[in-house]
C-alpha cells in the first residue's frame, strides 16, 4: 500500500513539473508575440478531448500577421505555427474556418474572433469557468432535469 502511495505522489510531482514547463513555453511564446504587437487569444478546454489555445498577432486594423496554436491532450503538447490565416480580419473568423476534425481548435479560433470583437466594442470579457465551476454547473443541470421530470410525472398522474 505504501508503494502505491509513493508511485501516486511521484506521478503527481512529475505531472506538475511537466505542466510548469508547458506553461512556461506557452508564456514565452505569448510574450514574444506580444512584444511585436497586439495579440488576439482564443481558447477551448478539451476535457477528455484535445484542448486548444490560439494566438493571432494582429496589426492595428485587426488583420492577422501570424498565428500560433497549442493543441493536445497531454502536457507534452507544444506551441506550433498556425498557418493559413495571414491577411484575414480576425473578427470575421468563424468555426468553419478551422481545420476539419479539430473541433476544439475550430472553437478556439471562433473564441479569438469573439473576444476580439468584444474587446473592440468595449465589452467585458468574461473569465471561463474553472473545472470545479463546470462540474457544479453540470450537477445543477442534471438536478434541474431530474426535478422537471419529476414535476412532469406528478402533473400527468
Amino acid at each position: 500500500m505504501l508503494a502505491l502511495g509513493i508511485v501516486v505522489i511521484v506521478a503527481f510531482v512529475i505531472q506538475s513539473v511537466l505542466s510548469m514547463i508547458q506553461m512556461k513555453h506557452f508564456s514565452n511564446e505569448f510574450i514574444a508575440l506580444r512584444r511585436r504587437g497586439k495579440v488576439a487569444v482564443g481558447r477551448k478546454s478539451g476535457g477528455f478531448h484535445a484542448g486548444a489555445i490560439v494566438m493571432f498577432l494582429i496589426d492595428e486594423d485587426g488583420i492577422i500577421v501570424e498565428g500560433k496554436k497549442l493543441e493536445g491532450v497531454t502536457i507534452l503538447a507544444r506551441v506550433t505555427d498556425l498557418n493559413g490565416y495571414e491577411g484575414r480580419y480576425v473578427g470575421s473568423l468563424r468555426r468553419e474556418d478551422g481545420p476539419k476534425h479539430h473541433r476544439n481548435l475550430c472553437r478556439a479560433i471562433e473564441d479569438a474572433a469573439l473576444t476580439y470583437c468584444k474587446f473592440t466594442a468595449g465589452e467585458e470579457i468574461p473569465e471561463p469557468p474553472s473545472p470545479v465551476g463546470r462540474l457544479g454547473a453540470a450537477i445543477d443541470h442534471v438536478a434541474g432535469q431530474l426535478a422537471s421530470a419529476t414535476r412532469v410525472r406528478a402533473v400527468t398522474k
